[in-house]
């Protein structure tokens, strides 16, 4: 396989890639453990938006 010296750069980085997954991951988790406690699903999903966005910031820093 060759690449042409005129391809595109990539969408996102790797970097924005492993922690977006990885922030998306943690709201999951935090979204299903608060259904799983006994939270209603209209209050498990803010809760795993909220750890989602409080996830990529830190993230960012961490992951180099």
């Amino acid at each position: 396989m060759t690449t042409s010296p005129h391809s595109d750069p990539p969408f996102l980085t790797l970097h924005t890639t492993v922690v977006l997954v990885a922030a998306v991951l943690i709201g999951l988790v935090a979204g299903g453990l608060s259904f799983l406690g006994g939270t209603p699903p209209a209050l498990a999903v803010p809760a795993g938006l909220t750890a989602t966005g409080g996830a990529v910031p830190v993230l960012r820093r961490l992951v180099r």
